[in-house]
């Protein structure tokens, strides 16, 4: 007699997650809240990839360096910010290697191949407006070329190209995450509630903030520069005409959230989390801790998602038949 032999199935494995970090400039603290909550939950991505702020960020995490990181940027005061805008005419208004230097003497520096798990960030060649995936080399480099945001921080010279921010092509990665083998992707998308109202801010309404700022900074040894040339390069005279900053943060803004609603339409991910932090202005990033609370809210927002999910994020949890 011959036994009916039974086909085993295979186990269920769990599929690799992609977390796709998005631009947006000081409010990409909210990145840090997103992926404490996420860890929190039992959620830890496979595969990394950042644009802009988002490839800050995930760089610290893949390194170990978020709570560092976190710690640093919440005592951030914006004397201190204005103390990193070592300023230039050449190539954009700030050069960023002050803040990049600062980082390089605080967190170490390694290569993109020797981290713990994929990683890598987005950056735009500023000649043919090619996206460039950034993954081998320096993690600062790349972070440093994927944060060249035009006519703030000025362009990167790297691998014989000259690069700026990944926002201009790709500014929440979802392709990326998909092309280093992520089976399901997070998306972070910093950018959802932009086009909301919110009042653009005259430069006069905040060129005394930013002077008391540099002024303090100056009598502390802060600032390289005078505190009066800071004011005039930053504003010139006061108008009631929006300051330079939201003039060029908004318009790149604006560019962005059409670009992800395109790149989101043809590659859409699996879940998307979307802070609301549409009044974070483009360099108040000494507001990280109101940015991190609200990551970390959005986290509990995208509750609904998450739970639906969670047999794609891990199907070992599945219950058998």
């Amino acid at each position: 007699m011959v036994l009916p032999v039974r086909l085993m199935k295979e186990p269920p494995r769990k599929l690799r997650i992609g977390i796709a970090l998005g631009g947006g400039s000081a409010r990409g603290w909210a990145h840090i809240g997103v992926l404490q909550a996420l860890r929190e939950r039992g959620i830890e991505p496979d595969v990394v990839c950042g644009t802009s702020i988002g490839a800050l960020v995930g760089a610290a995490y893949v390194s170990g360096y978020l709570e560092k990181l976190e710690h640093w940027c919440k005592r951030l005061q914006w004397h201190h910010v204005v103390s990193y805008l070592d300023l230039t005419l050449s190539g954009g208004l700030i050069k960023g290697n002050r803040l990049f230097d600062f980082l390089q003497s605080h967190f170490e520096d390694r290569a993109i191949e020797a981290l713990s798990r994929p990683f890598a960030a987005v950056a735009t060649d500023l000649e043919t407006g090619l996206e460039i995936w950034l993954r081998e080399g320096s993690v600062l480099n790349a972070v440093r070329a994927s944060s060249a945001l035009p006519g703030i921080f000025t362009p990167v010279r790297y691998d014989d190209r000259w690069l700026v921010d990944g926002g201009l092509v790709n500014p929440v990665p979802v392709s990326l995450c998909r092309a280093l083998g992520a089976e399901i992707v997070i998306a972070v998308d910093l950018n959802a509630d932009l086009l909301e109202r919110h009042p653009l801010r005259a430069a006069k309404d905040i060129e005394g903030q930013v002077a008391e700022a540099a002024e303090s900074g100056e009598r502390n040894g802060l600032l390289r520069q005078p505190a009066r040339y800071l004011r005039t390069m930053l504003f010139g005279e006061s108008s009631d005409l929006p300051s330079i900053f939201d003039v060029i943060g908004r318009s790149i803004n604006i560019m962005q959230i059409r670009i992800t609603r395109s790149r989101m339409a043809g590659d859409p991910p699996d879940i998307r989390i979307t802070p609301q932090l549409a009044h974070i202005a483009l360099l108040e990033f000494h507001r990280a801790e109101e940015a991190i609370a609200e990551g970390r809210r959005a986290v509990e927002r995208a509750s609904p998602q998450l739970a639906h999910g969670a047999r794609l994020l891990d199907p070992t949890r599945a219950e058998t038949r």
